[in-house]
């Protein structure tokens, strides 16, 4: 097949590499831009630690598009206009079309006071911690005795399955704005941690919240026994971690001692409200009170990066409203509102277009529907020479290590023999350093 397209994708997680995969296999030539060394995005880096078997057939398919005779692979370089390179160097290097798939990289905060003070993170920083991404991997995380995780999803249980099963803290409670009704953790997960759930304080929890439900038609019962369904699957306690949740709980304020670490977390308690829609809503009551803990992990769901380059509103870059070319309904066509008018060359999918918005599978979908979106767009351009002398000549210039398929397919090599010598089921470099020292492009510190 002869290419006749130049494109750039840019992230290469699920939404990335599939992207790419789609449009290498409709006949464009694919240069993957990656920030990190490895491929695989929130697939390498955001799925639980243990989940070998998921992590390794995810591995392998990536490994099955890189092999692929015209899409190219440099990681380590940043791309957005405080990165190595921008979306403008990307158009004058002669990529037609540029598919931004780089997740939800911006930190979304409520805007509390006390978020700066020793103790308080986001859980997406906690996650790549624990999967060792740099530099995430390489900063410090202060774990207290007591810590406390706001929201009510699968990122909560994971954190919440880290700090009780690794950690193993002496408490964690959940801070849910919502009732026991609208939880959104699935039961599979929930099976982790369930063990070190207190029973009594779950029944004293629903009792608490009891009318409230049933004044908008909600059956605390029916709730009680959702959160308690993976009990007798239950994995096995390795800890004394009391595990609890507050419903109709919002963090209103965080509060630090003389050194700036975290000590309390002030609270406010509310009602869940019944709309006419039928949908319902959580309302502050005014009534506050102090909870003592020495850490709180928001997982309170992202947004995009704002300083990438691509306008941005309520937390994801703009969308065309009218798209030229919709895919299952959606538009993956950036929109410039300030102008009103479309930015032709780009399109976003993934996390990227939806922050926050399922997992593996729907990015791996949605990167696939952002490319027939872009090829769509290529079909009104002439075709282009797809020679990359002009892409190797800036690359070299940045003045630093640059990554490619081959050095992808030594580290894994290196790490592979490394959980070998050491007896483990999977090993990773915890630095950027150790992995460009591995692939032999950075000579190690005398």
């Amino acid at each position: 097949m002869s290419e006749k397209y130049l494109v750039a994708v840019v992230g290469a997680g699920p939404a990335g590499m599939f992207g790419a995969r789609e449009l290498a296999g409709l006949g464009a030539r694919v240069v993957i831009f990656n920030r990190d060394i490895k491929p695989g995005g929130l697939a390498e880096y955001g799925i639980y630690p243990d989940k070998h078997t998921m992590k390794e057939g995810l591995r392998r398919q990536f490994r099955h598009v890189l092999e692929l005779p015209n899409i190219t692979y440099y990681g380590n370089v940043t791309i957005g206009q405080r990165g190595d390179l921008s979306l403008d160097d990307l158009r004058a290097m002669g990529f037609q079309a540029i598919l931004v798939t780089v997740g939800a990289q911006g930190t979304k905060w409520l805007g509390l006071p006390g978020e700066d003070l020793d103790g308080v993170y986001h859980a997406k920083d906690v996650v790549y911690y624990y999967n060792k991404l740099p530099p995430f991997s390489q900063k410090e995380f202060h774990f207290g005795k007591r810590c406390a995780i706001v929201g009510a999803g699968n990122v909560m249980v994971d954190i919440a399955r880290y700090l009780i099963r690794e950690v193993k803290v002496d408490e964690v409670v959940t801070l849910v704005r919502r009732g026991p009704a609208e939880v959104k953790f699935s039961r599979k997960e929930m099976a982790h941690i369930i063990a070190n759930l207190d029973l009594k304080a779950l029944d004293e929890e629903i009792a608490r919240v009891a009318s409230n439900m049933r004044e908008i038609g909600q059956d605390p019962e029916a709730a009680k026994a959702l959160i308690l369904e993976s009990l007798p699957k239950a994995d096995p306690k390795v800890s004394e971690t009391r595990f609890r949740f507050e419903f109709l709980t919002s963090p209103v304020r965080m509060i630090g001692d003389e050194a700036g670490r975290l000590k309390q977390v002030e609270v406010e308690d509310n009602r869940l409200i019944l709309r006419e829609d039928g949908t319902t809503k959580p309302k502050g009551t005014g009534h506050k009170r102090l909870l003592d803990v020495e850490t709180i992990i928001f997982a309170i769901g992202d947004k995009v990066d704002e300083t990438f380059g691509l306008p941005v509103q309520w937390n994801e870059f703009v969308k065309n409203p009218e798209p030229r070319f919709p895919v299952d309904g959606n538009s993956y066509e950036v929109y410039d509102p300030e102008v009103g008018s479309v930015i032709p060359d780009v399109f976003v999918a993934g996390w990227a277009r939806k922050a926050s918005s399922g997992l593996v599978g729907v990015a791996r979908k949605d990167g696939t529907n952002g490319a027939r979106a872009l090829w769509q767009y290529l079909q009104t351009l002439s075709p282009t020479d797809s020679d990359l002398s002009a892409v190797e000549k800036r690359l070299r210039a940045l003045g630093k290590p640059v990554v490619t398929k081959e050095h992808i397919k030594r580290l894994e090599e290196v790490e592979r023999a490394e959980a070998e010598k050491r007896g483990l089921e999977e090993f990773k470099f915890a630095s950027n350093e150790e992995m460009l020292q591995a692939i032999g492009l950075l000579t190690p510190a005398t």
